[in-house]
Order: structure tokens, then C-alpha cells, then sequence
């Protein structure tokens, strides 16, 4: 299953986030694989306190004992996660897929 997780942390941590994303990524655990990351250069939201770093990530995972070992690490770094489960719809077929899942 896919999912978008935005993780955010204080810029502060910055060094210690990134040594521990390096960490996880050069040998990710088995059952995940990361598609896309990508660093906000401002407030995607409301709400989101001074000094806090915000990136997207767009991963796949087999279980949620792979999201839990990619969280983990980071979240002892300082990143707090929030994770939104990704349904892919085509373009051209998303009229079908919305018939298809009201039932």
C-alpha cells in the first residue's frame, strides 16, 4: 500500500534527522521502498509552529511492521509523523472507481 507522510521536526534536529534518514535509506528495512521525498520551502498548513522543517514522502509497504521500522528511527531523531493511506485512481478512469466504491 502507498502512503504520503509528512513528517515535521524542529530545524533544530536538522543534523541528527538527516543522519538518521541516511542511515535508513542506504539499507532500507525489507518490505519498503521509498518513491519520492520532497522538503516544503513554506507552511503547506496552517497551524505548524516557528522553526519546524516539514517534508513529504511518498513510500510503499508491504506491512505495517516496514512503516513502523522506517518510523521509528526518525521519530527518535524528532520527527513526528503523520501518515495518509494513498488510493491511486487513473486520470482518466476516476468516474468508474467512484461508481465502483459507492457501491
Amino acid at each position: 500500500m502507498k502512503f504520503m507522510s509528512l513528517g515535521l521536526y524542529d530545524v533544530a534536529k536538522s543534523a541528527e534527522v538527516a543522519k538518521a534518514a541516511d542511515q535508513l535509506l542506504s539499507n532500507p528495512p525489507p518490505g519498503f521502498k521509498l518513491l519520492a521525498q520532497y522538503v516544503c520551502l513554506g507552511r503547506p498548513f496552517d497551524g505548524i509552529p516557528p522553526n519546524t522543517m516539514v517534508s513529504v514522502a511518498i513510500g510503499e509497504t508491504d506491512s505495517a511492521e516496514a512503516i513502523a521500522a522506517v518510523s521509528y528511527p526518525l521519530q527518535l531523531a524528532g520527527v513526528t509523523f503523520y501518515r495518509v493511506p494513498l488510493l491511486e485512481i487513473p486520470v482518466a478512469g476516476a468516474t468508474a472507481v467512484e461508481k465502483k466504491l459507492k457501491g
